[in-house]
This record gives structure tokens, C-alpha cells and sequence, in this order.
């Protein structure tokens, strides 16, 4: 249970970090950090997700301080920013497992019809298979069903800079794999 005494100390910390003092912020978040882990913990269950998303919140938290208008609020603020945080992850981490369960669940094409095309085809297609689901996902989409960069993101639901970066991995994966396939 809080007392009087712990509200006026957070307001007092927020009204300096607010002003710029470095040692209110320091104090700040050596007094909230560990509530704000145990918050997100208990939330996600996983301790490096709970990192994750305190890491986040702290950023929202020292960026939306000179907002603040009730350093007496402080506390609820601060774990709102942390609820919301952590909700985003988990909807993240949900949609990356719904996608690997769609992308495990497609069909793999079998031994003979890989043998059918011994050619290029066939050791892109291998190649494609080794990359992970997600840039599996936007590599299809992106060259192989000519969906723009803005609706293969609709279509995966994340912002088009992840597709962006799924697809500059996958096409430094799949140059690799098909180079080191030219030294054998």
C-alpha cells in the first residue's frame, strides 16, 4: 500500500526530471524500474519480454513527462504506459505465432517435385525454405505475388519498415545460400 509520503516523493522526482534535473531523472528510474519490472513481469509472464516492453515505456515515460500534468499521477501514468506496453508485445508476439503456424501449415513441396527441376528454380526454392517464417512471408508476397511494400505489410499486419527489413534479410540470406551453392 502506498502512503502520502511515497505519492509526494514521486511527484517531487517527476517535477525535477520534468525540469531537466539528471539526478530527479537518475532517481526517478532507480525508484520506478524495478516496480515497473515486476508490472510488466507479471503481465507477460517472460522476463525479456518484460525488459522489452519496460525498456519502451521508459522512453514513452521521459518523453511525455513535460505532459504530465499531476506529478501526483505519476505512478498510474507510469504503469498505464507500461500496461499498454506490454499489451503491444504480447499482440506482436501472437501475430509472429499465428504467422509460423501459417507458414508450417502451407504444403512443402516433396523430394520428386524438387528433382522434377534440378535447375536454379529448385535451389531457390530450397533456399526460400530455409528462411524463417516471417521473411519466408514477405519474400512471397513482395516478389513472388508482386504485392507492394505497403500492402505486404497490410497483408502481415506490421509496419512496411519490417517488411522492408524481413526482405533485406531474406535477400542477404538467400544470395548467401545460393553463392555458397556456386562452390560446391
Amino acid at each position: 500500500m502506498r502512503r502520502p509520503a511515497d505519492y509526494a516523493l514521486d511527484a517531487f522526482l517527476a517535477a525535477s526530471a520534468r525540469s531537466g534535473d539528471r539526478d530527479g531523472m537518475r532517481h526517478l528510474a532507480k525508484r520506478w524500474h524495478p516496480l515497473l519490472m515486476a508490472h510488466a513481469w507479471r503481465l507477460t509472464g517472460e522476463t525479456e519480454l518484460a525488459e522489452e516492453a519496460v525498456q519502451e515505456a521508459w522512453v514513452e515515460v521521459l518523453r511525455g513527462l513535460p505532459g504530465l500534468r499531476d506529478d501526483h499521477a505519476f505512478a498510474a501514468w507510469a504503469y498505464r504506459i507500461t500496461t499498454r506496453r506490454c499489451a503491444r508485445l504480447i499482440r506482436r508476439r501472437q501475430g509472429e505465432r499465428a504467422l509460423t503456424r501459417a507458414v508450417a501449415a502451407e504444403p512443402r513441396e516433396t523430394a520428386a517435385e524438387d528433382h522434377h527441376d534440378d535447375g536454379d528454380g529448385a535451389r531457390v526454392k530450397r533456399a526460400m525454405a530455409d528462411l524463417p517464417p516471417d521473411q519466408r512471408a514477405a519474400v512471397w508476397l513482395f516478389h513472388l505475388q508482386g504485392l507492394s511494400v505497403a500492402e505486404t505489410a497490410i497483408a502481415l499486419d506490421v509496419p512496411a519498415g519490417t517488411v522492408k527489413t524481413r526482405l533485406m534479410h531474406a535477400r542477404r540470406k538467400l544470395r548467401d545460400s545460393l553463392e555458397g551453392g556456386n562452390d560446391e
